[in-house]
């Protein structure tokens, strides 16, 4: 990258210098930026060492990066979204009967949620969702006729409100699977009626068919799912008729198996999965013996194999919900209990107990749920 030293910019207002393809002073007021991959930010290239504060886009990442004391850094913020914040979405389930609505949060602000559009079909039995920046995806679960277990995937784009459209189709039908990724792909794991311990994924911005990815260490279903931008876990399940406590994980831009990440406190299924691009927090959940939900809050470190950790406690004790995030809160929207039109949250940097975030237009549970800011996004 060559250097590029300014003393008067001229050219504000129209197009004007680029160097190596990436910096340009645009008509817009903005300025877009030198990118690449990992692999090209050396700190020497073509024999000229990179200067102390130079800043690029990493297309790896996804992430700014900055060069000091004589390394890459990350350029963090802590403020929203521009456009309001990152927005979680609900979609389908049961209210008692399968339903077809989507409705959303803008997570960093707490209140009740909105209607956003419709499935193309009602769909129940826990379809998972993931997500883009810009796009998210719907896979799997249970129609609510015959009732047929589907391989359909569907589509919305997070900015805009309106009905979801056809991406494409699993390998195979599945309910209950569990389903996170990163910015470009989409991973599903696992899944019923009959468990079986197959991962698939998607590239979210191409609609088109999954393909496999790997296998599972054991099948399951009812598995909680969550990533950062390079690494996916999949975590507790049931394998009829053990419930689990296992974590998997893959990293999601190499295909192949599954390995050992640790272990939850609780053997559980059911359960939610929210993350940050440092930490997933892992919330409630279904005992098998003795039968019923549960309130606990566990957290794994997403770089750091070992076992989950104490992190505090939902509201009321429930499964079967739907879970979104941001780079800041997770919120868990619906699920089974008493009270599930409730939302609440928890900030994922900070153990504690979780808080009323707001109320659903309507009852979902075992929908799915997927977010724009999710796992570092």
């Amino acid at each position: 990258m060559a250097n590029l030293k300014v003393d008067t910019v001229s050219g504000i207002g129209t197009e004007g210098p680029v160097l190596n393809g990436g910096l340009k002073f645009r008509s817009k007021n903005y300025l877009t930026l030198p990118k690449g991959t990992t692999a090209e930010r050396t700190a020497t290239s073509s024999g000229i060492s990179t200067v102390i504060g130079a800043i690029r886009y990493n297309t790896d990442s996804n992430k700014m990066e900055c060069y000091v004391n004589n390394k890459w850094m990350i350029v963090s913020t802590s403020s929203p979204n521009l456009d309001g914040g990152g927005r979680g979405v609900a979609a389908g389930g049961t209210n008692p009967a399968a339903i077809d609505t989507i409705e959303f949060i803008t997570i960093p602000t707490q209140g009740n949620s909105i209607d956003f559009g419709n499935l193309t079909a009602t769909r129940q039995s826990q379809p998972g969702g993931t997500g883009s920046s810009t796009r998210g995806v719907i896979g799997g679960g249970q129609d609510g006729g015959s009732p047929t277990t589907l391989n359909i995937i569907e589509f919305i784009t997070f900015s805009s409100t309106g009905n979801a459209s056809d991406f494409g189709d699993l390998t195979a039908a599945r309910r209950q699977p569990a389903v996170t990724g990163s910015q470009t792909r989409g991973i599903f794991s696992g899944g019923g009626p009959s468990t079986v311990n197959t991962i698939d994924f998607i590239t979210i911005a191409s609609t088109g068919n999954a393909v496999d990815f790997g296998d599972l260490s054991v099948a399951r279903k009812g598995a909680g799912a969550a990533s950062s931008p390079t690494r996916s876990l999949i975590v507790g399940g049931v394998s009829s008729p053990t419930d689990l406590n296992t974590i998997d994980y893959v990293t999601t831009s190499t295909l192949g198996n599954a390995q050992d990440f640790g272990d939850t406190t609780q053997a559980r299924y059911n359960l939610g999965v929210v993350s940050s691009s440092t930490r997933a927090v892992i919330m409630g959940g279904y005992l098998s013996s003795p039968a019923g939900g549960v309130n606990t809050i566990e957290h794994v470190t997403i770089a750091t194999r070992g076992n989950a950790m104490d992190f505090g406690d939902l509201t009321e004790a429930i499964y079967s919900a739907q879970h979104v995030s941001d780079s800041i809160r997770g919120v868990r929207m619906g699920g089974v209990t008493g009270l599930d039109t409730t939302m609440d949250y928890v900030n994922i940097a900070t153990t504690g107990n979780a808080v009323f975030f707001g109320s659903l237009l309507g009852k979902h549970q075992e929908g799915a749920g997927c977010s724009n800011a999710h796992g570092g996004l």
